[in-house]
Parts: structure tokens; C-alpha cells; sequence
């Protein structure tokens, strides 16, 4: 494991270019597996969930050239088998949206129970739920196993929450299933969009896309597709933050003007003078003020991914913010080391939090425990006094590209031991 060594205490400032969306990436590895033909992914990510995808792929028999880089290529001919690699699903949450693909070429599929962040509190039922009501059979064993030996059938389905990752689940199932299927209460986020946007580049049918009812028109022999993923609205919304935090000025390149606008409206509210001027995403030094509440919200509401770095925000703002996280329970907790840090912070319940600023933070020792609170904390080690010491840093690197060089880049003092 890897430590990230952090003098704070300096404003950031400079010019960042975010790559694609982490969380389209992985459906859109998924979705490869749906054709025998080519396709082609640019303006990949490079992290490391991307990597632990790409390599699920390649266990399960697919040809995967490009791994590390911004050019992913995929050609999956045939799949060898309908098990991933057990090793690889227990690093990675997203490695449940093999399942539809595998039901559609294999007709069954077993999968050891994902891992990612918070395992043993997030569980995959509403996946479930949309593939059984597609034909899959759950049979008895070990993890997750579903059979479907007569192929996939069209369906109309209510999912009991609008799960991005069920959404996607419900999607690549769709896509093999002969005939119109119908997904309510889908989730609307960028990522989901995108992907329906590939499926239709591959010979899907899709109508709906961005709406909470999606209709696809499945089992149409696929084809090849070429497709550049979309900026990464959350990666921009984190560097947003780190400069705003040390009292820096960014840049912002790389992320599409309609999905910053959700996160910069927040920001705004929390007096950081921010906006899109064309392509660009600019952060000017601001004196941020407490927000009153902040809630995370289903799409187009803030997203929970951003409300451990707004939490850490509104420790250098004037006056009290509630931060109220009413999608997860668990990254809220992993921000009481803040109050090592000397934050003043109340813990209400496992969904809110009361923040008091601004407080000057003090450099600690710090565990990184999921990959956006393990961001938060970098950032409040980069405003804090002193020195830090975060790890794993591995956990961060999950989903943010080069972070170390990135920092440096910006003017941080880091160093990466281990």
C-alpha cells in the first residue's frame, strides 16, 4: 500500500483536463461484450477500476488492447466462460454489469459478491430483480448465480429504486432480449445516458434517454462502435473544490457545460465564484460562506459522490451549513477524521451533518477508506496546517488519473512512500 505524504497549507492553482467519466467507463466495457465486433473507447480514464474491468474482460475470453491508456479497444468474438475471475469482481462494485451480458451469450452467469466501496451495505437486488423479470433463474450456490437457457426475454419493469448501476444492469439485458422492454423509475444520470447512447451506436434501439422511462427495442445482431466518453463532472467538481479549499484559482478542462451547471450551482451557494466561460470550467479565489443545507439528490440533483468534498468546503466557510447525504449513510462517517483535523462538525444521524467554519485544519495521520471521502481528505490535508499522511493511497487512484502528478502540477508539496 501506498501513502500519500501532503504539506498543506498552500493555495493550488493552475489548469487540469479531466478524462472520461469513470462511472460510463465501466458500463461501457459491459456493453462491449454485448458484439463479436470491434469496439473502440477514447478519452478512457486512466485508473484503476478501469483497469480491474478491462481485465474482467479479458478473463472472460475477450481481446482487450489499449489497458492504462486513453484508447481502449475491444473485440469479443466469443466468451470462454460465465464465471469472472473471482479476485478481480471482490475490487470492483461495477463488475456486476457482466451479468446481463453474460445471460445473453452464455445463459448463465456466476458472480462472487462485488466489492468497491462499502460491500456489505450496498446490495445488488434491484440488479436482480430486473434480469429475473427478463427470464434468469436464481439457482442455489455460492455469490450470485442466474441461469437463462432460453435467452432473455422483453419485460416491463418498475425498478424499486432508481439505482444507476440497476438501470445499466436492466439496459444490457434489454439489449439481447428479442423485442420492446420497457425500464421505469430508471435513473437519469450523464453516465446512464451514455451508455444508452453506445448501445444505440452498437444496433440497440433506445428512445427515452435521459428520462426516468427508457424504452429499448433488444435482440438485434450488434455491431461495431467507436465513442468518446464524456468529461467527468465529478473529477472537475473535486478539483473545483481543492482549489476553492487552499484559496487557489483552476481551470477546468475537459467536463460538458450542462453537467457542471449541477454541481457549480452548489458551489455558487457556497460563495465560490465559479462558472463556465466556453469550454473551460474557472474557479477565482473566493472568501466561501456557509450554504445553509446542502442535499444530494437523484439526478438532476447534487451528486452524492461530491458531498464528501462540499462537507470538507464548508469547514472554511463562514457560518453553519447541514450537509445532508440522504442517498448513502456510510461516507459521512468516514469524514470524522475531520474532527482530528480540529473541524466542527455534529453528526446528526448517519445522513446529516452540521458544519461550523471556518476552522483551521491541523495535519494528521489519515485513512482513505472509500475512494470519494479518501479525495475529501486530501483536499482538507492540502488546506490544513502541517503535515498529513493519507493511505492507502490506492484507494484513491481507483478513480482519479495520476493524482500525484496532478497535485504537483497545481503547486502542491506531496509525495507518494510505498
Amino acid at each position: 500500500m501506498s501513502t500519500l505524504i501532503i504539506e498543506g497549507g498552500r493555495p493550488l492553482s493552475g489548469s487540469v483536463a479531466v478524462e472520461g467519466n469513470k462511472n460510463a467507463a465501466l458500463p461501457l466495457l459491459a456493453a462491449c461484450l454485448l458484439t463479436s465486433d470491434e469496439c473502440v473507447l477514447t478519452n478512457m480514464p486512466r485508473i484503476s477500476d478501469v483497469e480491474v474491468m478491462a481485465r474482467l474482460l479479458l478473463d472472460l475470453g475477450a481481446e482487450v488492447d489499449g489497458i492504462g491508456t486513453t484508447t481502449v479497444r475491444v473485440r469479443c468474438t466469443r466468451l470462454i466462460k460465465d464465471e469472472p475471475d473471482p479476485g478481480l469482481v471482490g475490487r470492483l462494485r461495477g463488475s456486476v454489469l457482466l451479468l446481463g451480458p453474460l445471460l445473453a451469450r452464455r445463459g448463465r452467469a456466476t458472480l462472487a459478491p462485488p466489492g468497491g466501496d462499502f460491500p456489505a451495505r450496498r446490495t445488488i437486488s434491484t440488479h436482480l430483480d430486473a434480469l429475473v423479470s427478463m427470464g434468469a433463474r436464481v439457482a442455489d450456490g455460492p455469490g450470485h448465480q442466474l441461469e437463462a437457457p432460453d435467452g432473455l426475454k422483453p419485460t416491463s419493469i418498475y425498478l424499486r429504486e432508481a439505482s444507476v448501476t440497476g438501470t445499466e444492469t436492466a439496459l444490457l439485458a434489454a439489449a439481447a432480449a428479442a423485442g420492446v422492454s420497457e425500464i421505469r423509475h430508471a435513473a437519469c444520470e450523464p453516465h446512464v445516458a451514455e451508455l444508452c447512447e453506445f448501445l444505440a451506436q452498437l444496433g440497440v434501439g433506445v428512445t427515452g434517454i435521459g428520462s426516468t422511462t427508457i424504452r429499448i427495442e433488444g435482440g438485434h445482431k450488434l455491431g461495431a462502435a467507436e465513442h468518446r466518453l464524456w468529461g467527468d463532472y465529478v473529477e472537475a467538481g473535486s478539483w473545483a473544490v481543492v482549489a476553492a479549499v487552499t484559496g487557489g484559482e483552476i481551470e477546468v478542462r475537459g467536463a460538458r457545460p450542462e453537467d457542471i451547471e449541477v454541481v457549480a450551482a452548489v458551489l455558487k451557494r457556497l460563495n465560490v465564484a465559479c462558472g463556465m466561460h466556453g469550454e473551460v470550467f474557472k474557479v477565482e479565489r473566493s472568501r466561501p460562506r456557509a450554504a445553509g443545507r446542502i442535499t444530494t439528490g437523484l439526478w438532476p440533483g447534487f451528486p452524492s459522490d461530491l458531498v464528501s468534498l462540499v462537507t470538507v468546503l464548508a469547514t472554511q466557510a463562514e457560518g453553519r451549513t447541514l450537509v445532508h447525504d440522504w442517498l448513502y449513510e456510510l461516507r459521512l462517517f468516514a469524514l470524522e477524521q475531520l474532527s482530528g483535523m480540529s473541524a466542527d462538525l455534529f453528526l446528526c444521524d448517519p445522513h446529516r451533518i452540521i458544519v461550523t467554519g471556518p476552522r483551521k485544519l491541523k495535519g494528521r495521520p489519515l485513512d482513505s477508506r472509500d475512494l470519494r471521502s479518501g479525495m475529501a481528505l486530501i483536499a482538507a490535508a492540502l488546506a490544513a496546517d502541517g503535515e498529513s499522511r493519507l493511505a492507502p493511497l490506492e484507494t484513491v487512484e481507483r478513480g482519479y488519473a495520476q493524482i500525484v502528478e496532478r497535485l504537483k502540477s497545481l503547486g502542491a508539496t506531496v509525495t507518494k512512500e510505498g
